[in-house]
Parts: structure tokens; sequence; C-alpha cells
């Protein structure tokens, strides 16, 4: 079998070989966390049928199918095709986006995560790269989805704004505010814009709407978590809206598919390479 079957092309598809002979585990695409019922359905049917009867739940919200056989591999494909279900990928390319609840379910978000990994896994999903790129994608700054861990992480926050005149001067946003950014005064509250996040927390917690949000992107890139650990570091400023957001994270790819070499996580590439000239394209890229 190793002479004729293709492990690189298999392995591209989300076929990933197990150590019993002739094996594969499924890895199956999953954006943003989210399947349907149908979806759960079929990749149930699919275990039962020509798996061993369960799944593996993978640290990145993926899916994993293991034993599938080789002679069943295009029949797995078409079955669960039918239940709306595709492969996953594997090896060097953009991998499947990971996303929390978001605005949408979650009180505390403030970006709608899982529409926002919808569109960056149709604009990125499978790229070929020098190595494998990951994009997380978390709702605020309570940071689920460890936004910093991923090769791009996004994490949703807000510009804040306050309306001096509406304020009574409960002091309710001062409590919720976790950074000592806000100060009650006679006057009404004082912003330390120094210590500000852009968690919102204000904005949520006002019972008369004296702080408006504007909902916005905080990104971070170069994040590493395997045998090096690396946090993901922000360049740019929170960002407020999607064309900046996607010129930015088309230049963060960029930068690594011209500059990295085979087999070389982004992280690394910045490091070799040097962080200036990468901060100066992502820098280019967010003005526009």
């Amino acid at each position: 079998m190793a002479e004729k079957v293709d492990y690189a092309a298999l392995k591209k598809g989300g076929f990933m070989r197990q150590k019993q002979k002739g094996y594969f585990s499924l890895r199956l695409q999953v954006v943003g966390g989210n399947l349907t019922a149908e979806n759960i359905k079929t990749v149930s049917e699919v275990a039962e049928k020509y798996g061993h009867g369960y799944v593996h739940m993978t640290s990145r919200q993926g899916i994993e199918i293991p034993f599938i056989h080789f002679d069943d591999i295009e029949t797995v494909r078409a079955e669960l095709a039918k239940g709306g279900v595709k492969p996953g990928v594997c090896g060097p390319r953009v991998r499947t986006v990971t996303a929390c609840q978001g605005s949408e379910i979650c009180p505390s978000g403030c970006i709608d995560t899982y529409g926002l990994s919808q569109e960056l896994d149709e604009r990125y999903f499978g790229r070929e790269l020098p190595h494998k790129f990951k994009f997380g994608v978390t709702g605020c700054q309570n940071n689920c989805l460890k936004a910093e861990e991923n090769d791009l992480g996004i994490k949703g926050g807000m510009v804040i704004s306050y309306i001096r005149e509406a304020c009574i001067n409960c002091g309710v946003c001062v409590k919720a505010c976790r950074e000592g950014a806000l100060t009650a005064t006679e006057n009404g509250i004082e912003l330390d814009a120094s210590k500000c996040n852009h968690c919102g927390r204000c904005v949520k917690s006002c019972p008369t709407d004296a702080w408006k949000g504007e909902s916005g992107y905080i990104v971070s890139f170069g994040g590493l978590f395997g045998n090096k650990i690396y946090k993901g570091e922000n360049i740019v400023p929170i960002i407020r809206d999607k064309e900046t957001l996607f010129r930015v994270a088309d230049a963060a790819i960029e930068f690594f598919e011209e500059h990295a070499n085979p087999g070389e996580r982004f992280r690394l590439t910045l490091q070799r390479v040097g962080e200036e000239e990468f901060r100066k394209k992502i820098e280019e890229a967010y003005n526009g």
C-alpha cells in the first residue's frame, strides 16, 4: 500500500494516517465551532458505519473520525457531503478558523465572531503556505479563544465615547471597569484612555446609555503554541472596519508567503527576517 497511496494528498484533504496500517483519522471542517444538527447526525452515522463508533474533539473545535479504512475513503466523502459536512485540511495551509459564540449569543461579546469566522474561512481556508497558519476569533477581552495563541488572532473590542449630559453619576461603570480606567468626579466620569483596553464593560453596564461603543477588532500577530510558545503581539490600534481588517490579514499572510522557509512557522519567520519590516508592512495596510 505504501507505494500506491499518496499520503500527502490524503493529508491535504483531512485524512491523517494512523499507526494502524490502512487506517486514517479524518479531520472535518468545523467553521467557527458551529455544526448543524444535520451535520452532527451525519458525522455520527459515518462514525458508526465506517469508524469505531466514536469521534475525537480536537483542541481547535474540530472533529476527527478515527479508523476510516483506505478502501472506504471515497464513500465516506460522499456520505458526509450528503449531510453538508466537508473534510478539513492538514499540512502547510490555512486551517479552519476557530471562534467563540460572540455577540450573537454571549452578553460579553463585542463582535459577531461566527459571521466573521465564516468570512475568514471563505477568504483564506486551505490556502497553500510554507507552513500551517491559524486564525482564532474571540468576542471580547475574556478571550475564551485565546486569540494570542494564533498566527493571527482577532479579539472583539469597543471604541467608547461618553455623553456627559446623559450620565447620572451612579458609578456602575466605574465598578464594572476592571482596568481602573474610570473615575467618578463631581462633574461626571473621567476616562484615563491609557488604561482602557476596549473591553466595552462600561457600555454594557450603563443604565442610561451615557457610554456608547463602536465595535472593533483587536488583532495580534505571530502567536505560537506548540514546541515553542510565543504570545502574539498587537502592532496596530483597534481596527474599526472589516475592509481594514482584511487588508491587514492579507498583508500578514503575504509577508509569510514571501519570506518563510518551507516548514517554518510564522513567528519563527518574523524572528529570522526581523519584525521591523513586518511592522512596516502591517502599518501600511492599516493606513490603506
